[in-house]
């Protein structure tokens, strides 16, 4: 038996049920879902799978698991019907907004805790995740339900911006930590985790927006200062003096509007995912 096919069958032994996408699912409709608590590895490295425990059983999208052990699987909406291709490999099924969204491999603890990505891969919070925190706690999450609906978002923002430019000609910020900072009030136990994926969101849109702006852009080069360096200065943190202007959810034209206003100077960008109390709250973008 193939080697691909021998671990799929493997994994769908362990978990109890599998849950396919589409039309086939909505038999479980009149059920109670929850997110579990289980975690996945596959040759001892955690792995991201969603995952709800529906009336006893642990269920997991087999198109998850084919993508994690490399075989294929195909939906024909026609036909209502899901095929296994064991000995072929995983293809990916792209939707107009899917690209730049995969989520990058975690590295855990001794604990099982997770460490957020520090090159700037997008980390997607699942629930159950446990993150381990700068001050070396851990911190759980429990519910990411706003996790694609920031207040008032329709859906998931979608790709990174694509150059319109060319961006080498800017001013190139160092990429900052991604922090993970914790704090305890009366009102809540929260955490702050720096994106630095939403960052880039942000840093791309402020670049396309240069390019376009007649007063930055010098017969086809940028606008230079007197001594020489670039008369637009990037920052991806906030100075502890400096206060920005957060808003939630992403509106593209936020970052071209505020250089528009006021060409020219000093940008300080950054970009926090909040939680409270284990549930994600915002995804919180800051310009100054």
């Amino acid at each position: 038996m193939h080697r691909r096919k021998e671990i799929a069958l493997v994994m769908a032994g362990i978990l109890t049920g599998i849950a396919v996408s589409g039309p086939a699912s909505q038999a479980t409709a009149g059920l109670m879902a929850n997110a579990c608590s289980q975690r996945f590895y596959v040759n001892e490295q955690r792995i991201p799978l969603e995952a709800y425990e529906i009336n006893g059983n642990n269920y997991v999208k087999l198109r998850d698991i084919g993508q994690v052990v490399d075989f294929s699987v195909t939906y024909d909406s026609k036909t209502n019907t899901v095929t296994i291709y064991p000995d072929k490999p995983y293809m990916e099924v792209k939707s107009p907004a899917a690209s730049q969204t995969a989520p990058g491999a975690l590295s855990t603890n001794t604990d099982g805790s997770i460490n957020v990505p520090q090159d700037s891969s997008r980390y997607i919070p699942q629930a159950c995740d446990v993150i381990r925190c700068d001050d070396g706690t851990n911190y759980i999450i429990t519910d990411v339900s706003r996790y694609d609906k920031n207040y008032f978002a329709e859906g998931p923002v979608g790709p990174l911006p694509e150059a319109a430019c060319d961006w080498s000609q800017f001013d190139q910020p160092e990429l900052p930590k991604a922090e993970v900072s914790r704090f305890n009030d009366p009102d809540g136990d929260y955490i702050f985790i720096r994106n630095l994926y939403e960052t880039h969101r942000m840093l791309n849109s402020l670049y396309n927006a240069m390019g376009e702006d007649d007063w930055i852009m010098q017969s086809g080069s940028p606008r230079m200062r007197g001594d020489g360096t670039p008369w637009v200065h990037i920052e991806l943190t906030l100075p502890e003096d400096k206060i920005g202007t957060p808003f939630w959810p992403w509106r593209e034209e936020a970052v071209p509007g505020a250089l528009h206003s006021c060409p020219g100077g000093d940008y300080y960008l950054e970009v926090w995912d909040v939680f409270k109390n284990g549930k994600f709250i915002r995804t919180e973008y800051n310009l100054r």
